[in-house]
């Protein structure tokens, strides 16, 4: 699904007061519009799907943390606002007097229905945000010092928001039967295995799955499904016996290979040098 987080202003656009394109202008200069225009489109869309799991792949912690945070923050600022539509209403009615702008319906009353069913959606989002059986967050990392660092503050700050957090995927991991003699990936092994230490220190009571680092990216449907079989089973690298043996059979392919090669470079030379006799 792609959003685009351009506000839409079509609804407002009905008001008399509202069709000036300063009012445009004013909408998407506003600090934040992006992601909240993004979340709004996503919860109109979610609510007109019939699917059983929706899953959302969201930005990095910093962004992620402001989305997730953007329903509480603006439930919080609805509320206000509701506890002064008398005053707003006041100073509504005056303005619009003012400037001669006069309607069916007043100005005030038209924004105070606005926000009270925009406050309906948004407490709703709230509570199944915070609802462990209807929403759970999966963290994603890799092992190494910064992603350690970050998955920590995304789960003390998912904890205040009362989301829940009980699966972290750690990406990229090389088994130590993997490095096959090589210093560079041993020392990469070594890393990698002090801080998967911490995670199961810091996350002994959640679901850890360890997903390998492989040869080449997983583009396309057929790749996507094979490596996503490491999600419910663990993965398990081929024991260190397998994986020379078939090195060695490779090798053994490859030098059979290059032994025809040269029996046929050697016929050709023969026929070559007869058909110059």
């Amino acid at each position: 699904m792609e959003v685009d987080p351009t506000p839409d202003t079509s609804d407002f656009e009905q008001m008399e007061w509202a069709q000036d394109s300063f009012f445009t202008e004013l909408a998407s200069s506003i600090p934040g519009i992006d992601e909240a225009m993004s979340f709004a489109e996503v919860l109109k869309q979610v609510q007109s799907m019939d699917y059983s799991t929706i899953v959302f792949d969201t930005a990095p912690t910093g962004h992620t943390l402001r989305l997730l945070n953007f329903p509480t923050l603006l439930e919080k600022g609805l509320n206000k606002l509701m506890t002064l539509k008398g005053t707003v209403g006041n100073m509504m009615g005056q303005v619009t007097r003012m400037m001669g702008m006069s309607g069916e319906e007043n100005v005030a009353d038209q924004l105070v229905g606005k926000l009270e069913g925009m406050l309906d959606v948004v407490r709703k989002v709230n509570e199944q945000f915070k609802d462990p059986e209807q929403t759970t967050f999966v963290g994603v990392c890799i092992p190494e010092f910064l992603s350690l660092y970050e998955t920590e503050r995304l789960v003390q700050e998912l904890a205040k928001y009362e989301i829940d957090v009980r699966n972290i995927v750690i990406n990229q991991l090389i088994f130590p039967e993997a490095a096959n003699g090589s210093r560079l990936l041993e020392a990469r092994v070594r890393m990698q295995q002090k801080y998967l230490q911490q995670f199961h220190d810091l996350y002994e009571d959640f679901h850890l799955v360890k997903m390998p680092l492989l040869e080449e990216e997983v583009r396309g449907v057929d790749a996507l499904r094979d490596f996503s079989k490491n999600l419910m089973t663990p993965y398990k690298p081929a024991p260190v016996a397998a994986a020379a043996a078939a090195t060695g059979s490779r090798e053994a392919q490859l030098e059979a290979e290059v032994a025809q090669l040269k029996a046929r470079v050697t016929e050709l030379e023969a026929q070559l040098a007869a058909a110059k006799k």
